[in-house]
């Protein structure tokens, strides 16, 4: 692991604020290629960014407070703006909302943006994820013997302190009622960084389909919630209702929208004019 990749005078470059903002850059050119091919203004794909940045961080800062509430009560400054504690979700919401704000004051259909964006968020967040795997922030998985388990002991949240909430886990791989810090384990964010490759490879070569506007980021909610879903179950994160995880509860909802609004647009059978 490797959280701080090197300094610069006064400054500190870390890994998961750089691939963060690779996976801005990298979803801004994806986005920025597709509305080019719907012959949409270029500079909006700019525009779109830029609000994903900006609400997409301060959506996953609000969640992660309410998440851990009692934490933000004990120091409400220092966890509001630690560079720390984000929940994808909260932004995803959030920023989704600013982005239909943005798309009414333009006049442009909110659903042909979506469509536009659907691949870019898949591969950003994949490659955002490589930046949770180096910083070893504890959205790594649970122990593990698999060949390609791996070592987190050098990440600003070590096993030791990720596992200390879970007693089953304690007792199992525990040593003294402390988990090792070099213990495997699954490393969830590489899954997840894999999946959005591929999720994204699979949108991009759907993109040019004669499919209905909105077809498409439906497509990308039905995948990007079955990707979660699935990484939850070896993930360490508390279950809140039926064994599952909020991570899971919320996908499943992402899963239901996508799939009803596939359904309502074959039935609605409105194809979006071909693009070139």
């Amino acid at each position: 692991m490797c959280p701080r990749l090197f300094e610069i005078g006064p400054f500190t470059v870390y890994s998961y604020g750089l691939m963060m903002g690779v996976g801005f850059i990298i979803a801004s050119i994806v986005l920025t290629q597709d509305l080019k091919r719907k012959r949409l203004d270029p500079t909006l794909g700019n525009t779109v960014t830029l609000y994903a940045i900006v609400f997409g961080i301060i959506g996953s800062k609000l969640l992660f407070l309410i998440e851990e509430w009692s934490y933000f009560v004990r120091d409400p400054i220092g966890s509001a703006f630690s560079p720390s504690g984000l929940t994808w979700y909260g932004g995803f919401f959030l920023a989704t909302f600013a982005i239909w704000l943005l798309a009414r004051r333009r006049k442009i259909a909110f659903a042909k943006i979506c469509d536009s964006a659907a691949p870019a968020l898949a591969i950003g967040y994949g490659v955002a994820r490589i930046g949770c795997h180096l910083a070893g922030d504890g959205d790594y998985g649970l122990p593990t013997d698999l060949p390609w388990g791996t070592d987190y002991s050098k990440g600003i949240f070590p096993p030791s302190v990720a596992f200390r909430d879970f007693p089953d886990i304690v007792a199992k791989y525990g040593v003294n009622g402390v988990v090792p810090d070099n213990i495997p384990v699954h490393p969830a964010p590489i899954y997840e960084f894999l999946l959005g490759v591929i999720l994204f490879a699979i949108l991009w070569k759907l993109r040019r389909r004669n499919y209905p506007d909105g077809k498409l980021f439906m497509f990308y909610l039905v995948g990007a919630g079955l990707s979660r879903f699935a990484v939850e179950f070896i993930r360490l994160n508390p279950r809140i209702m039926l064994g599952l995880s909020e991570a899971q509860v919320i996908s499943m909802a992402l899963i239901a929208v996508g799939i009803f609004g596939v359904a309502y647009l074959d039935r609605r059978g409105t194809a979006a004019p071909d693009q070139t």
